[in-house]
């Protein structure tokens, strides 16, 4: 093991600052937030993470969700192989798109589904069909909700911006913003008022359905059926972003415990990371009349040149087939015992914390949870973090073989692969990261 980062990483980080920004394609990746040199992985097989320099790690990002049953799973494999011999892309139809699309719609509430390439494309697009369909321009979100790098959606956007502090959104003109609201999140009086002043011209309510990017907080319960039917009485269309949750956090395709098994759906939804099997692919589906309103059919214009693409949407349906019952009974007992085990060490060490999840994904906040003890339930509780605690927690773990998301602000996920050795190893590692966390807390 090489715990310092030294060696092929840190040669490979100053070759890729020289050619790229930061060093990286995504800004979390650059370690920023935790300090260090990123870790190249050269491949990746179940639960295990290996780098350049041929150090392994347990993986607890799963590629930030998709890989829920492992890394290189092969059957999956076996699938792409086959359909990359057939040929990567061509611009039109194919057998694939239509498999997966019929997939989505027989285990979510949507009616009909648009391929695109990355959850982005996918509120994106679903925020211009709510547009076209109700005739109205503003749309309504909640501090801490990521929903891509829209434009009209960075304002107080949680995850990657909370992480590196980004004041605001620079690069984003004010009238890209201006049509945007945005609430504290769990708030149904903010919600109420928002709506009241603003409704007649309020295009959609935008929400992630258990939002995990300002670590995991979930709906309070009935949350998002108040949602649904406080747009539905003022016209407005209820967006579900379930590119994080979908197909995750339960085996349904949406955020279950408080969704369609109440008697209510969303009126648009968005999917991606899972429903993709770790490649480029998400979509955006909903009500049959909405979807119609989409070009051809309809007025309102959408396009993407790899929109479907014949690999990425074998991977898709390839994992969602496998992803059984068995699977995630399996992900939730793996998700309990590290999620018990990682509160029980920062307990024993004095390390204040909160720990809090939605299905099989979970995250830790570190220190006072906020205005509600023991329950962070908006991003104003969520920013209370002491982050040093984390990077201190962050490498701790790494330097025994355990890799973290590089952010205090980020969800843990597992997979099926996560077997005995890799769980032993992640409770090996938890009770001295934990007394480095208190450390940096300044606790004996």
């Amino acid at each position: 093991m090489n715990p310092s980062g030294t060696g092929a990483s840190a040669a490979l980080f100053e070759r890729a600052r020289a050619v790229t920004p930061g060093g990286v394609n995504s800004p979390v990746r650059a370690f920023d937030a935790v300090g260090g040199t990123p870790r190249f992985i050269r491949s990746a097989q179940g639960a295990w993470l290996t780098d350049v320099d041929g150090n392994e790690y347990v993986d607890l990002i799963c590629s930030w969700g998709p890989m829920l049953l492992g890394h290189a799973h092969p059957g999956v494999q076996a699938e792409v192989a086959a359909a990359v011999a057939r040929g990567t892309s061509y611009g039109t139809p194919t057998e694939p798109e239509v498999a997966l699309a019929e997939e989505i719609v027989a285990r979510t509430p949507v009616d009909r589904v648009r391929f695109v390439s990355s959850g982005t494309e996918a509120t994106m697009s679903a925020i211009r069909l709510a547009r076209g369909f109700t005739g109205r321009d503003v749309v309504v979100k909640f501090a801490g909700c990521y929903h891509g790098h829209v434009d009209s959606l960075l304002a107080q956007a949680g995850s990657g911006l909370a992480t590196l502090s980004v004041p605001g959104t620079p690069g984003v003109p004010d009238s890209s913003t201006a049509l945007t609201l945005v609430l504290p999140y769990n708030d149904r009086e903010a919600v109420a008022a928002a709506f009241a002043e603003h409704g007649p011209r309020i295009a959609c309510l935008v929400t992630e359905a258990a939002p995990g990017n300002m670590g995991v907080v979930p709906p309070e319960p009935g949350f998002n059926r108040f949602l649904s039917e406080t747009c539905a009485r003022h016209g407005a269309l209820f967006v579900s972003d379930e590119v994080m949750t979908g197909f995750r956090a339960t085996r349904l395709g949406h955020w279950g415990l408080d969704g369609a098994v109440e008697g209510w759906r969303p009126d648009l939804m968005t999917f991606g990371k899972v429903m993709g099997g770790g490649f480029p692919a998400a979509a955006f589906g909903g009500r049959a009349d909405v979807m119609a309103y989409l070009a051809p059919e309809g007025p309102v214009y959408q396009a993407g040149t790899l929109s479907g693409n014949p690999v990425a949407t074998t991977a898709g349906l390839a994992t969602l087939r496998r992803a059984t019952d068995e699977v995630y009974t399996q992900l939730a007992a793996t998700a309990e015992v590290l999620r018990t085990a990682t509160g029980e060490a920062l307990t024993a060490a004095g390390v204040p914390h909160v720990v809090q999840s939605a299905g099989t994904m979970f995250s830790v906040f570190w220190g006072p949870s906020g205005a509600t003890p023991g329950r962070v339930r908006d991003f104003a509780d969520a920013s209370t973090q002491h982050v040093a605690a984390y990077a201190a927690f962050f490498h701790a773990m790494l330097d025994r073989g355990v890799h973290l998301p590089p952010s205090a602000y980020e969800t843990w996920f597992v997979s099926a692969a996560h077997d005995d050795r890799a769980v032993q190893t992640v409770l090996d590692a938890l009770p001295a990261a934990a007394r480095a966390a208190a450390s940096a807390e300044g606790t004996p």
